[in-house]
């Protein structure tokens, strides 16, 4: 049995090797995050693909930042036209609401700049730590603990945690994971879930980390 705190660094590299030469295939909505550099952009988008797959997510996200990519911009956005912009992703109606909300609340409180402390990220309606999460490690590039299902999973799979919340999972790993390890620790795993550690029937077989795997859950 491989302990597996011993073996993070290994884990870790074979995963970003997998990703950088994309054997484990990214999903296009992925690269996109990846590219945005932006804490508002992360942030909105963020937003509209909760509750929604990445091929609805990113259409509707293209189509949104084409009306606005700034809170000033989209601060005076009807919530109907963006309602209608980002259909169908879930929830479109109070999604538009809450982000044309959040971008006036930007505009009018934060001077047009989003914040970069979490407890300060989520004050904001519908904003929970992880969507915060993803805004300071793929919008402000500090080091920060992004927890989705995902990585929920596959970290109690692993034998890493033993956690019952993604919240919990991301304290337990705020303790042990290598901070120089967080930034990108969400985007490896949600990509290695997509495509093989799945909740039910995970491929095993073909997983390149499947040795250093407790297969706990």
């Amino acid at each position: 049995m491989y302990n597996f705190t011993m073996d993070i660094d290994n884990i870790y590299k074979i995963l970003k090797k997998q990703f950088d030469e994309n054997k484990l295939k990214h999903s296009e909505f992925v690269d996109f995050m990846e590219n945005l550099k932006n804490p508002y952009l992360v942030l909105i988008c963020c937003i509209l693909s909760l509750r929604t797959n990445d091929k609805i997510t990113i259409g509707a996200a293209k189509r949104m930042l084409e009306l606005a990519d700034n809170p000033s911009k989209m601060a005076n956005i009807e919530v109907n036209e963006l309602a209608h912009a980002i259909y169908p992703v879930g929830f479109y109606q109070n999604k538009a609401e809450q982000i044309v909300e959040l971008s006036r609340l930007l505009v009018e409180k934060y001077n047009s700049i989003v914040p970069s402390k979490i407890d300060e990220l989520t004050k904001f309606k519908g904003v929970g730590r992880k969507t915060a999460n993803l805004v300071l490690t793929k919008g402000y590039n500090i080091p920060a603990i992004c927890v989705d299902v995902h990585v929920h999973r596959i970290c109690n799979r692993l034998g890493y945690v033993k956690t019952l919340k993604p919240d919990d999972t991301e304290m337990e790993l705020r303790k042990i994971l290598p901070k120089k390890y967080w930034i990108d620790f969400n985007t490896y795993l949600v990509t290695l879930g997509q495509n093989i550690c799945k909740p039910q029937k995970p491929n095993c077989a073909v997983c390149p980390i499947e040795k250093y795997c407790k297969k706990l859950v």
